[in-house]
């Protein structure tokens, strides 16, 4: 019997990338923030377990009344924005979107973190920034749901069957999955190996291991 098509057979005609985790290194700038908000809201900290890639907002909501979520989410916010220190850019990441942007594939970040926040992890990390920027300011659904990819697919004009999804949670994968994205790579930053191959098609240790080629506006993955 032929083997069922891989999603890396074919080049792909857009790149959307999560940022933290899968770009930069902000994980201690999180934790310290949200344990702050924890302290100041009276929230145990546990209550966060299995929350990463889920946009403040819909975290908030799982945690709080509705009475309290705004100013809850404006202080969370006020936080995070403040706080970038150690932030760093991850192995691979500033190659990948050099070579995405020399090649004029069309590329966009796709992040469950706000605007101001998002603009303030890319101006401290001096990340690369692709014209197209989604965050959870954007949509009025943020991840888990699919919306935030649906956006950006369409923001660069690009069927999302046509995308390739780089990201590093669970719920951000899945997200993916249900938007119809066609490749779903994995970042092992913030999950375990094993859990991201239960939803991604491709598993990494980090970007530098992502081999890529770029041809004619596309980029194909190699080595799978």
């Amino acid at each position: 019997m032929p083997s069922a098509a891989s999603p890396f057979d074919t080049p792909f005609a857009g790149v959307l990338l999560d940022m933290d985790g899968t770009l930069i290194d902000s994980i201690a700038a999180v934790e310290r923030s949200w344990l702050q908000w924890c302290a100041e809201f009276g929230v145990d900290p546990l209550r966060l377990r299995g929350m990463h890639g889920v946009t403040a907002a819909n975290v908030i909501a799982g945690l709080l009344p509705p009475d309290r979520r705004a100013d809850a989410h404006a202080r969370i916010r006020e936080i995070e924005v403040a706080d970038v220190e150690g932030i760093v850019v991850l192995p691979g990441a500033a190659e990948l979107l050099g070579a995405l942007a020399d090649g004029r594939v069309p590329t966009a970040i796709v992040t469950s973190g706000t605007r101001d926040l998002a603009e303030a992890r890319i101006a401290a990390t001096r990340l690369p920034h692709p014209p197209v920027v989604v965050t959870a300011s954007d949509v009025e659904r943020g991840k888990p749901f699919p919306d935030p990819w649906l956006l950006g697919a369409r923001l660069l004009d690009v069927d999302p069957a046509e995308c390739l999804v780089v990201e590093d949670s669970m719920a951000g994968l899945l997200a993916a999955r249900e938007a119809g994205c066609r490749g779903l790579v994995a970042v092992t930053s913030t999950s375990t190996r094993e859990e991201l191959e239960t939803v991604a098609d491709l598993v990494v240790d980090d970007l530098s291991n992502l081999s890529t080629v770029v041809e004619s506006g596309h980029v194909r993955v190699v080595g799978v």
